[in-house]
């Protein structure tokens, strides 16, 4: 009977989903939005690698198709996330809400926890079918003879999922608590935009600010797409994707003690996120190890126990603090047991700064002992740890085997397949033949 109840919700989310004229609109749309990445992304590539008669190609060892054509293409998927696919799952719940299906669904012998994890489900597949235009750009890069290199493509694409699970959380809780589904948008959409706030105001601040602007969704796709597998993004964004969906649960019951369990739950999964979020397990998954120091430098600073204290006189929008951030303090964080980092800044651009002449240095202190640099490149920071920490630096260094993956290839047939050819015209028929048959 419980089989039977599921397939039955299964089949009844799965003709709601089908019947939703913005999941079929999204659907036409994709294949465009990702058609005009992956043919920009491929062009692009092509002319760095040395199509241009004449022209002269990049260096090999900076041509990766993570950057080139991967992150490119899939960006299309971040912006439907934040702009169209919020509507398609607003609908699933407020529809309901409205016509009074839902009241009768709470009738049903199912449970809350059924209904929403089949709903979640047939709105995670939903997904997938939206992925098929990136799927098949993947194919067209390999039949032009590209390469790829199958660690990277599955974080991203574990990258991406995760997105959508948290959008689709935070859209659902949403959905169940406004009263409407106008109401549900333009929640949904002040969230997005509040991280966005969050991420602008804590860059180069430190503290708790900055480690909170490290879990918003964007920053943790932003991991993904440089080749990191960080298990404490993971963990929060799995946790938050279900408190969204326990939020809505919630909204959804007929408990007159919504506003205690709401609390309730909001103390409980804080906590579960901030237990996450001390997780330090990272992986760097990058054929070139992007965000790995070389495997002698890492085995000489796990030696080092005491934790480092990092203070920088240099202000947000400086260049050189996004160097120290992204090519040190980065790998720092997952070499080292501990780093801390204080900013010393007093304006944004640096223009202005009461620390007169200390602005530009960066102080590495450890063990009560201190040295101060002014470069953010790799090798004379590490130069400058080893003398701090009393450790011999590695006698020799394995050079990086990573040769990189030039191609001056052309979309050709892609534009046909994205544009104007089979992806609109399956997608109209198939809807067209949908609503005729549903009428």
């Amino acid at each position: 009977m419980r089989s039977l109840e599921i397939q039955w919700l299964f089949r009844k989310e799965l003709r709601e989903l089908f019947t939703s004229r913005p999941f079929w609109l999204l659907l036409f749309l994709i294949g465009p939005l990702v058609g005009q990445a992956f043919c920009t992304a491929v062009e692009s590539y092509a002319e760095a690698s040395g199509l241009v008669v004449g022209g002269p190609a990049a260096l090999a060892q900076g041509l990766s198709p993570l950057d080139g054509i991967l992150v490119p293409t899939f960006a299309a998927y971040d912006l439907v996330v934040t702009l169209l696919f919020p509507f398609v799952v607003i609908r699933a719940v407020a529809s309901e809400r409205e016509s009074g299906a839902w009241k009768l669904l709470l009738q049903s012998p199912a449970s809350m926890t059924t209904l929403l994890a089949v709903k979640a489900l047939v709105l995670l597949l939903g997904w997938m079918l939206v992925w098929v235009p990136g799927l098949a750009a993947l194919e067209f890069w390999k039949l032009y003879g590209g390469a790829l290199y199958a660690p990277e493509v599955m974080n991203l694409l574990l990258g991406h999922l995760l997105r959508v699970m948290v959008g689709t959380g935070v859209a659902v809780a949403a959905a169940a608590i406004a009263g409407g589904a106008a109401s549900a948008a333009i929640v949904t959409l002040g969230f997005t935009v509040g991280t966005w706030v969050l991420e602008f105001v804590a860059t180069g601040r430190g503290g708790w600010a900055e480690t909170l602007a490290g879990y918003t969704p964007t920053a943790i796709l932003r991991l993904f797409e440089q080749g990191l597998l960080p298990l404490s993004a993971v963990i929060v964004s799995l946790v938050f994707s279900i408190f969204g969906f326990v939020l809505a649960g919630i909204w959804l019951s007929t408990s007159r003690h919504r506003i205690l369990r709401t609390a309730l739950t909001i103390v409980g999964f804080g906590i579960s996120l901030w237990v996450g979020s001390l997780t330090r397990a990272a992986w760097d998954v990058s054929e070139n190890r992007r965000n790995s120091f070389p495997v002698e430098d890492e085995a000489a600073l796990r030696q080092m126990r005491d934790p480092l204290r990092v203070t920088a006189y240099l202000a947000p929008e400086d260049p050189r603090l996004t160097d120290l951030s992204r090519n040190i303090l980065s790998k720092f964080r997952r070499a080292l047991p501990k780093v801390d980092v204080e900013y010393r800044s007093h304006s944004r651009a640096g223009l202005f700064e009461p620390t007169g002449e200390h602005y530009g240095e960066v102080w590495y202190e450890m063990n009560q002992r201190k040295v101060m640099s002014r470069s953010t490149t790799e090798p004379i920071v590490l130069a400058a740890i080893y003398e701090l920490a009393q450790v011999a630096p590695p006698v020799q260094r394995v050079e990086s085997a990573y040769a990189g993956h030039p191609l001056a290839a052309h979309p050709s047939r892609a534009a046909a397949c994205f544009y104007y050819g089979f992806w609109p015209c399956a997608i109209g028929m198939a809807c067209w033949y949908h609503f005729k048959n549903r009428n």
